[in-house]
């Protein structure tokens, strides 16, 4: 297969791609700039070629929309305003791409996020869950699925995401760094629900989404099994072998992240309803055996 990735420089893109790769599939990697850390066999394009020549990308069978600004980081006026921007720019670029090609791509893969069903510690989201957009996020993430969804004629998935656990990227490793130093404990209550997904199932369900041409709409990329803050702690520190006893108190997160600390601060029990009934199987279902992959298997191995 032919695959375009926009945005496989981050996280998720980079392990996308490595993947890819090795299964021989043809990627082009779509970034700002010709500057990448991603070598042969990945072609790196610009956004500027693209611009005057759309036909780099005819035939193509899937694009992957990854692009766009991290959100870890405190959310000033001008940080929001890049957030946001730069999905939309990315999106709107890709539907005009769409639009000129003669050949375009059976089915576009664009990221989103589970922000977008709002809050809670008590309920339950799946695909079929009302939108509530309470935040900066979750309006970030309804404005950026409504750009996608302008796009015609092709297939489009959305992929709304929770927290991605990988030793190399996201916020997982900062997570992490407290028990390292013996310091680990619960954040704020403790209570507030974390939705997970181990980084190799996350790329799964995007590889499953490209092959399997019933997968549609917006799917929830989460594990089956959510777990509260205070479990994940504990999780990681018996992984470990380290002590889950210090809490830190919420408003110390929100004094340094600022907005953002509602990310962590409050939860969502997001279920992976629709990728369980298009029969995806889940390499990493269980915290457990997630967290074990992660931080007692060899790098080379992730």
């Amino acid at each position: 297969m032919r695959i375009a990735v926009f945005g496989g420089s981050g996280f998720i893109g980079g392990h996308l791609i490595n993947e890819l790769v090795s299964q021989g599939e043809e990627v082009t990697n779509i970034s700002r700039s010709l500057k990448s850390n991603l070598q042969d066999p990945v072609r790196n394009v610009t956004w500027e070629e693209l611009e005057v020549d759309p036909g780099i990308l005819d035939g193509f069978d899937a694009f992957v929309n990854l692009a766009g600004e991290s959100i870890n980081q405190r959310w000033t006026k001008s940080a929001k305003e890049r957030i946001v921007q730069s999905r939309l720019d990315a999106t709107n670029r890709i539907a005009r791409l769409v639009r000129l090609l003669n050949n375009k791509p059976e089915v576009i893969i664009n990221g989103s996020g589970m922000s977008i069903y709002g809050y809670s510690d008590t309920g339950a989201f799946d695909e079929r869950s009302p939108r509530k957009l309470t935040d900066f996020l979750g309006r970030t993430v309804d404005d950026w699925e409504k750009a996608v969804n302008r796009i015609q004629g092709v297939r489009i998935v959305k992929l709304r995401i929770g927290l991605v656990l990988g030793k190399d990227g996201g916020a997982f490793p900062l997570m992490v760094l407290p028990y390292r130093w013996f310091v680990g404990g619960k954040i704020g209550s403790g209570r507030q629900v974390h939705s997970w997904i181990h980084i190799k199932d996350m790329v799964g369900i995007i590889k499953y989404s490209i092959i399997h041409k019933e997968v549609n709409g917006a799917i929830n990329c989460t594990a089956p099994k959510p777990v509260t803050n205070d479990e994940l702690g504990r999780a990681i520190g018996k992984v470990l072998g380290r002590p889950h006893w210090l809490r830190a108190p919420g408003f110390m997160f929100k004094l340094i992240l600022g907005e953002m600390s509602e990310v962590i601060l409050k939860g969502q029990r997001v279920l992976p309803k629709r990728m369980l009934e298009y029969g995806y199987i889940f390499s990493y279902a269980t915290l457990d055996r997630a967290l074990k992959h992660i931080l007692l298997k060899p790098d080379k191995e992730m």
